[in-house]
């Protein structure tokens, strides 16, 4: 159960970033839930060297953190893909 809770997160916190990141339409489903697994990660190593706790579960603070990392994730993509 925890696998499809993590996809369900990943797929609302990707889909987000990339509509912050305006790349809404490049992406697909699936790269959206790999982005915000992936974002989650990063958005939990962030909270926590600022101090704060990263991913607690699934409740709003954990979708911010995660956006946080997705949209961290997009932008340094970015930044490669322009060099």
């Amino acid at each position: 159960m925890d696998i499809i809770i993590w996809i369900l997160f990943g797929a609302i916190a990707g889909w987000i970033a990339s509509i912050i990141m305006g790349r809404n339409a490049q992406m697909g489903a699936l790269a959206n839930i790999i982005v915000g697994i992936v974002g989650a990660v990063i958005g939990g190593f962030v909270m926590s060297a600022f101090g704060s706790v990263g991913v607690t579960g699934f409740n709003l603070y954990s979708i911010f953190v995660a956006v946080l990392g997705a949209t961290v994730l997009l932008f340094v993509t970015g930044l490669f893909r322009r060099v």
